[in-house]
């Protein structure tokens, strides 16, 4: 059973063309863009609906090239960039931009992620890798009295997974919709799934299950 109304939040995690095929040559999800009617669909079900964003820059340290090629570990004292990965969600481009049919008028609130040369998070509430520096949306959802938190987005296996593990350390009961969530690669997601159940997040397969 969900709360009422005023008490349940959607969270579009990293919505973005760069993680669709919109945008093959950075880090497109198969399907990445067939998410949005699920999106809109359980945010009819919110009171609040919030999106996070990664916005990244062309001094990012993590940037892949002939040397440090995807995966490899980024060298040196970077407590907050783990892996190098090819250039993504650059501000101003169109990977940045939020998946066609996503409204950013239609958030109450946003957050940019990852802006920092030197800072690569993959969760959605916390700037670093350690969940010390918050990008203010657990507050967010807190001072409105949020208590329940409707999830999608990309990828399962690595933004949402940590977004979601996130919201439940932060005490929020939450809800992943499949349906309006893809990920990588199938060994990867079924751990995040695994990992994010132990958690105790509720999944649901669709937007209509909320009904």
């Amino acid at each position: 059973m969900l709360p009422e109304k005023k008490y349940i939040a959607a969270f579009d995690i990293d919505c973005q063309n760069t993680f669709t095929p919109v945008c093959p040559d950075e880090l497109p999800v198969v399907e990445g863009d067939q998410i949005v009617d699920e999106l809109n669909a359980q945010a009819k079900f919110a009171s609040l609906r919030i999106a996070s964003r990664d916005a990244h820059s062309m001094n990012a340290l993590w940037l892949v090239d002939e040397a440090h090629p995807i995966y490899s570990p980024v060298e040196g004292n970077h407590p907050d960039v783990d892996i190098h990965w090819p250039a993504h969600a650059i501000i101003g481009t169109k990977g940045f931009d939020f998946i066609a049919g996503l409204d950013p008028k239609a958030y109450d609130f946003q957050i940019y992620k990852g802006i920092e040369p030197d800072k690569h998070p993959y969760g959605a509430c916390y700037h670093d890798l350690g969940n010390k520096l918050s990008t203010g949306a657990i507050e967010y959802l807190k001072s409105n009295g949020i208590t329940t938190v409707i999830c999608g987005g990309l990828a399962t296996d690595y933004c949402v997974k940590n977004t979601v593990l996130q919201l439940k350390d932060a005490g929020f009961d939450v809800i992943l919709n499949k349906a309006a969530c893809r990920g990588i690669a199938p060994e990867t997601i079924a751990t995040a799934m695994d990992e994010m159940a132990k958690a105790g997040v509720k999944f649901i397969e669709c937007a209509a299950e909320l009904a």
